[in-house]
């Protein structure tokens, strides 16, 4: 990196003593006399000031801009040749596409202006008026835009970057809170509840208490597996997902019953399911899951759950609804991560979800999820 840059300097170095060593020939042959002298001089030193940009962009650029309006301000008292020259105003367009690449906005734009200030000063200089806008002006004035859409490109382009990184480190965070919020909210709610009902056990039926430990045991031993698996796929993202839909649901059905409610299922076959892509199948999993989740949190007088998992063509509906009593602080206790998480997962997939108390009593949440219709195995294989 660093070779390169002195090698792009040297380069540049070369070109600024070209643009130099051309300018005062035409200035000696048009002039006559020593009056290239100036000219190269002021020139030399804002294209050395260019050379050292790297240092300090912003004190260079100052420096540059203030010797170019020196000259500008000389040339027109002394009725010298027409200021910035060709290699001043090529150093100066360095300058300024540097400071507009690297500097604070506010920085930037005042070196932007100071440039363009000092390529409009040349009119002041200028010999000739052939036409509107004198020769001298309109080459200052283009090198100046020129270093400005120089400098603008790819300081652009580092803030689109930088916007997309911020993007996908946010979008892996979220996944990570959805996923350890699912995984642990779930399981750890589970174990909490089997620990409290085991204090009641062992205080009425002291010999029933080894029968609730293994059972706290076993959720443990479950929470610990689907950790792992949560870890196994943040390691790699690319690992696929595969969720039986009805297997999966009635094993969570069946230890949401273990709590004494009552649960009414309503699933698609397994055929159906077999052709739903995998971040479908892991979404209606999730959804039912936090939902039941909730329920045992937030509505322990729930005696009955209805979820039902349907497809309409293209729609797929997920609906979980209890039969609790309304509360008036419940919708407040519903308000945490889980709603959040499940929305995001559902919305990610260009679904809708809806979560609120149910006419009369209860709560129900409801997501709609859009399953594209598999082709036919003939039309896949013609395209």
């Amino acid at each position: 990196m660093r070779v390169g840059r002195w090698a792009s300097d040297a380069a540049l170095g070369v070109i600024f003593a070209v643009v130099l060593a051309f300018w005062a020939f035409r200035i000696a042959d048009s002039w006559g006399g020593g009056y290239w002298r100036f000219d190269c001089a002021a020139g030399a030193v804002v294209c050395a000031i260019a050379l050292a940009r790297r240092f300090d962009p912003a004190r260079t650029a100052v420096a540059g801009l203030a010797v170019a309006a020196t000259a500008v301000l000389a040339a027109r008292f002394a009725d010298l040749p027409s200021e910035p020259g060709p290699a001043m105003a090529l150093g100066l367009a360095v300058l300024v596409g540097a400071a507009v690449r690297a500097l604070p906005v506010r920085t930037a734009c005042t070196v932007a202006a100071g440039g363009l200030a000092v390529a409009a000063g040349s009119v002041l200089t200028a010999h000739t008026f052939a036409a509107a806008v004198p020769s001298v002006t309109f080459m200052n004035v283009l090198l100046w835009a020129a270093a400005v859409v120089a400098g603008l490109c790819p300081r652009l382009l580092d803030a689109r970057r930088r916007a997309v990184a911020e993007g996908v480190r946010r979008a892996e965070r979220l996944r990570l809170a959805r996923e350890l919020h699912d995984v642990v909210a779930h399981h750890v709610t589970g174990i909490v509840l089997q620990a409290q009902a085991t204090r009641l056990v062992a205080r009425k039926s002291p010999e029933k208490a080894d029968d609730a430990l293994a059972d706290i045991e076993a959720a443990g031993s479950d929470a610990l597996a689907a950790m792992r698996r949560v870890v196994g796929l943040l390691r790699d993202p690319d690992e696929p997902v595969e969720t039986t839909i009805p297997g999966e649901l009635g094993g969570l059905v069946e230890r949401f019953e273990a709590g004494g409610r009552t649960v009414r299922m309503r699933l698609p076959g397994e055929e159906e399911t077999a052709t739903w892509p995998p971040e479908v199948a892991a979404t209606v999993y999730r959804v039912v899951q936090e939902s039941l989740t909730n329920i045992s949190r937030h509505a322990p007088q729930a005696r009955s759950v209805r979820v039902e998992v349907e497809r309409d063509r293209e729609t797929l509906t997920v609906e979980v609804a209890d039969d609790s009593p309304r509360g008036p602080s419940r919708h407040h206790q519903r308000g945490g991560y889980g709603l959040i998480g499940m929305r995001e997962r559902v919305e990610a997939l260009g679904g809708t979800l809806r979560a609120g108390p149910r006419p009369g009593s209860g709560w129900s949440v409801l997501a709609t999820l859009p399953v594209p219709v598999p082709r036919p195995s003939w039309e896949r294989a013609r395209r």
